[in-house]
């Protein structure tokens, strides 16, 4: 997945990761009860979610090609990559020059760092 969602793709592909696979016509009436939605903008988000990779459409079952975590790895990694340089240590130290982080957060950082550290 190579591009940006857009607020209604996402909630399409929010659909589909809260919900599972389903048919095409279930997932038009969800579309329809929860954000007023016709039939045709439906499939036309869809067909763009295809074209993105995030969802597939076959034989009139839709399903996610992508996790939710997977979607939400790609997007902080492009923000990172975009407004920091791709640097994690500089992105920490903006977000924390407002935010302090509990002591619980310190410790699952720190968790998460010794997970991935890399071998010498």
């Amino acid at each position: 997945m190579e591009q940006h969602l857009t607020e209604a793709e996402e909630s399409v592909a929010e659909l589909i990761w809260q919900q599972g696979a389903m048919p095409s016509g279930e997932l038009v009436a969800l579309c329809a009860q929860q954000l007023g939605w016709k039939k045709s903008t439906t499939y036309t988000i869809l067909k763009r979610l295809e074209g993105k990779g995030v969802l597939r459409n076959e034989s009139g079952q839709v399903e996610a090609l992508i996790s939710r975590e997977e979607y939400q790895s790609l997007q902080g990694c492009r923000f990172i990559d975009g407004s920091f340089g791709g640097s994690l240590p500089s992105f920490l130290a903006a977000f924390t020059r407002k935010r302090k982080l509990n002591a619980e957060e310190v410790r699952q950082l720190r968790e998460m760092i010794e997970q991935f550290e890399e071998e010498p």
